[in-house]
């Protein structure tokens, strides 16, 4: 057999190989729903232990989180507001800290039905996926709360006294650092249906023009405020944001 057949053969020996289930075992419906309801129960624990943990230590979150408003002074409008902010903030940290054993239950229960192929893409996305997460809540924080922020205390300034309900001010910045940290996935979207072969880089890129408008409206769903800047700085993560995984599919030959 010529060199090019056998590196032929061997090509689709390995594509053959990649495509296979490891796992042969056979589940039922009734053991698949099994599972998944142990997989939620585990994912639920490790909620509540996360909130428990982040209620205990809430006041120094708070105290964190009050940095951005830059000595404005915070009124409790309500009997025990304070304590049901306190629940909220600690409900959002305890996600967020249970975020990694949430994934690791994710994949457990998709594991079995993944190929070789879609196996080796899993710790990569899941990986990039969580680091931009983080990203995306230290970049609301750093600049889009600021920004925001600025904006309305300059605002009113000469005219108001700043005095904000402290119900109102961390439904205002949770949301948008929630917000900002979901759409620093698109890179890892992108990624992931490149890889699956559902898109291309080439067809990313014919795009951009849909993508512009797009971020300008995703910007001004997303940021709780109306502000034009902090609208802006979304729309340009956003823009940012896509054109890196053009970049990053581009590396990958995808």
């Amino acid at each position: 057999m010529p060199p090019t057949e056998i590196e032929s053969q061997s090509e689709k020996d390995v594509d053959i190989y990649l495509d296979e289930l490891p796992d042969e075992a056979e589940m039922s419906l009734f053991d698949h729903l099994d599972e998944l309801r142990t997989r939620i129960f585990y994912a639920l624990i490790a909620v509540i232990v996360g909130v428990v943990i982040c209620f205990i230590f809430v006041r120094p979150i708070v105290e964190i989180l009050e940095l951005p408003a830059n000595g404005v002074k915070f009124l409790q409008l309500a009997p025990g507001e304070f304590f049901f902010v306190s629940i909220k903030v600690a409900g959002y940290s305890g996600l967020v800290l249970s975020t990694p054993f949430i994934l690791y239950q994710i994949i457990q229960f998709v594991l079995p039905g993944l190929t070789r192929r879609e196996r080796q893409l899993l710790g990569p996305l899941v990986f990039g996926s969580s680091v931009l997460f983080f990203l995306g809540l230290f970049f609301s924080y750093i600049a889009l709360i600021p920004a925001a922020l600025t904006f309305f205390i300059n605002y009113g300034a000469d005219i108001v006294e700043q005095s904000w309900s402290i119900e109102r001010y961390f439904e205002f910045i949770l949301l948008l650092m929630f917000g900002t940290g979901l759409v620093f996935q698109i890179p890892v979207i992108m990624v992931g249906l490149g890889k699956l072969g559902i898109v291309s880089s080439e067809r990313m890129l014919s795009n951009w023009r849909y993508v512009i408008l797009g971020a300008a409206i995703l910007g001004a769903v997303i940021t709780p405020s109306t502000d034009p800047l902090t609208q802006s700085l979304l729309g340009g993560a956003v823009l940012g944001l896509y054109f890196g995984g053009i970049g990053m599919m581009k590396l990958l030959k995808i």
